[in-house]
C-alpha cells in the first residue's frame, strides 16, 4: 500500500472526523465520541499534526502534543528531555496490518526529536494490537497505572505508558 504522510490542514478535519467514526464505530476509540470531533482532533495542548493518505482517501491521522497530565515517573524515565505526547494516532479499519500506523508513529517520534523532544504515548491496558505495534518500534512502557479520564462505563481508564526509543 502506498501511503502519503503529510501535516494536517484544515481543510482536512471533515476527511479526520469521517475516519475517526470508523474507528470508534470498530474500535471504541475514543471510548466517548466527542461532540465536536474537530475540536476533539485539534485539543489546546495540540503542536501539530500529521495524515496519512492512501489514493486521495484519509486513512490516519497522529498528533503531537504538549505533556501536560503525564505522571512524574514517566518524565522522570527520559532524564532531563522534555517529553511531548503522541495523541490521536488512529488508522481506519481497512488500512491495517499494512503499516500505515508503524509510518505515522515514526514520523510524530521524529518530528518530536527535531522539536528537541522525546516522544511519550498512552495505550489501554486491552490495546494488544497497538501495544505489539509500539514495541516491535523499539518503545519502552515506563508506567502503568490510571490515565485522567474515564470510560464510557464511568470507571477510570487505566493505561501504559510508552516513551519513544
Amino acid at each position: 500500500m502506498s501511503v502519503i504522510i503529510r501535516p494536517r490542514t484544515e481543510g482536512d478535519l471533515d476527511a479526520c472526523a469521517a475516519a475517526l467514526r470508523h474507528v470508534h464505530d470498530s474500535d471504541r476509540y475514543p471510548d466517548v465520541w466527542p461532540a465536536n470531533p474537530a475540536g476533539w482532533l485539534s485539543p489546546p495542548k495540540l503542536l501539530a499534526a500529521l495524515v496519512a493518505e492512501h489514493d486521495g482517501a484519509l486513512v490516519g491521522h497522529a498528533g503531537l502534543g504538549t505533556g501536560g497530565g503525564i505522571p512524574e515517573v514517566v518524565s522522570e524515565s527520559v532524564g532531563a528531555e522534555t517529553v511531548v505526547s503522541v495523541i490521536r494516532l488512529y488508522v481506519v479499519p481497512t488500512a491495517r496490518r499494512v503499516g500505515v500506523g508503524s509510518q505515522l508513529l515514526t514520523a510524530t517520534a521524529r518530528m518530536a526529536a527535531s522539536l528537541g523532544h522525546r516522544a511519550v504515548l498512552t495505550v489501554a491496558f486491552d490495546s494488544a494490537a497497538a501495544i505489539a505495534m509500539y514495541e516491535r518500534h523499539g518503545w519502552r512502557q515506563v508506567y502503568s497505572g490510571p490515565g485522567g479520564w474515564h470510560t464510557s462505563d464511568g470507571q477510570e481508564a487505566r493505561v501504559h505508558y510508552y516513551v519513544s526509543p
